[in-house]
């Protein structure tokens, strides 16, 4: 590793940055509780930029980024306490390399230490079958959600589990009776759908997707999802709702009454989350939307009724579901945000005054 690099790196673990951003002509910047610190007063040379990377990205991502200009692997760094983990996120901008080194905790965290609701993720992880969809936009914390599930059923025993990624961040040992692969998009299988289509083959009980983001990939897993296996993915989305338009969307006009009713009967929770600054600064604060797969919520999406979704979330509350509005409530009442952060992330924000 270039030693300018294991320079910006090291430190993020004891001042508690998520992110190192890397980009020429701007200082090197850390993002700590949401907010972009530099590193250095000194700009970043596109020279110097790219002698980093370099140092650090595995063979088949210099293949990647001429194709695709764009590509994702881990990096490890032995420091003082310990080994520190990161996702790197590789792009380039009018032909300069720039990077994202997001830092990987050490452990897989719980959920109550994430702010997770225990009685939700309860729910979740009773469930044998179906799809389990985890949203949110970018850097809200849909990886870690779900490594922590993963981690619940690998103790919990007697799975079979297999995760597709890309990259690899969180490691699970072996544990008990439960047997777990991790396989890693670019390295180990040459997308999330051949990855998928061979997990398929290997007797599993759970498959993570690490992310849907094509029509094979969402058709397989919905399948799969019917077939009886438990099927945990992420979608980039802003509510609940807007992952069944976003799976519908991913095919083609004459297709999508048919998926609109696989769908229905194989989702069973999608879950939105969005990290909010807190009230008394530090960590920021998790609020969560949850969608169940009950009856209205089914109706919804077969009848492609998708403004029906926040009616049957608001009259769910016995399925455990409820709106990012009541989540918002819920932290405002435990002082753990402000009313101008409520209000800036409502749906409604004539709730909280606004």
């Amino acid at each position: 590793m270039d030693k300018r690099l294991e320079a910006l790196l090291e430190p993020m673990q004891p001042m508690d940055a998520s992110d190192l951003h890397l980009v020429p002509h701007h200082r090197p910047t850390y993002r700590v509780h949401g907010d972009l610190i530099p590193a250095s007063e000194d700009a970043l040379m596109a020279e110097a930029t790219a002698e980093m990377i370099a140092s650090v990205a595995p063979p088949h991502v210099h293949q990647a980024i001429e194709q695709l200009q764009d590509c994702d692997f881990a990096v490890a760094l032995e420091t003082t306490r310990g080994t520190a983990r990161f996702r790197a996120n590789v792009g380039v901008s009018r032909g300069l390399m720039g990077a994202c080194f997001r830092a990987i905790p050490a452990t897989t965290p719980t959920l109550p230490e994430l702010g997770f609701p225990s009685d939700l993720g309860v729910r979740i992880l009773k469930q044998r079958d179906g799809l389990v969809l985890i949203t949110g936009v970018t850097g809200s914390g849909k990886t870690t959600t779900l490594a922590a599930l993963i981690q619940m059923l690998n103790t919990g025993g007697g799975r079979r589990i297999i995760t597709i990624e890309e990259p690899v961040e969180y490691l699970y040992e072996p544990v008990g009776t439960s047997i777990i692969t991790q396989r890693e998009v670019g390295t180990d299988v040459p997308s999330f759908y051949e990855g998928l289509r061979s997990a398929l083959r290997q007797d599993p009980d759970v498959i993570l997707v690490g992310e849907i983001r094509d029509q094979d990939t969402a058709r397989l897993a919905i399948s799969a999802a019917e077939t009886g296996h438990l099927i945990f993915a992420t979608m980039h989305t802003r509510d609940a709702k807007g992952a069944i338009t976003r799976l519908v969307d991913l095919f083609p006009v004459g297709r999508r009454d048919e998926i609109r009713t696989q769908l229905s009967l194989s989702l069973r929770f999608a879950v939105t989350q969005h990290l909010l600054p807190s009230a008394v600064g530090g960590r920021r604060v998790l609020a969560v939307e949850a969608m169940y797969g009950n009856f209205g919520v089914r109706s919804a999406i077969r009848q492609g009724k998708i403004d029906m979704i926040d009616t049957a979330i608001q009259n769910g509350r016995q399925d455990g579901m409820f709106s990012l509005d009541t989540d918002l409530h819920r932290l405002l009442s435990e002082n753990r945000i402000t009313v101008d952060t409520a209000r800036k992330h409502a749906q409604d924000p004539t709730e909280f005054g606004g």
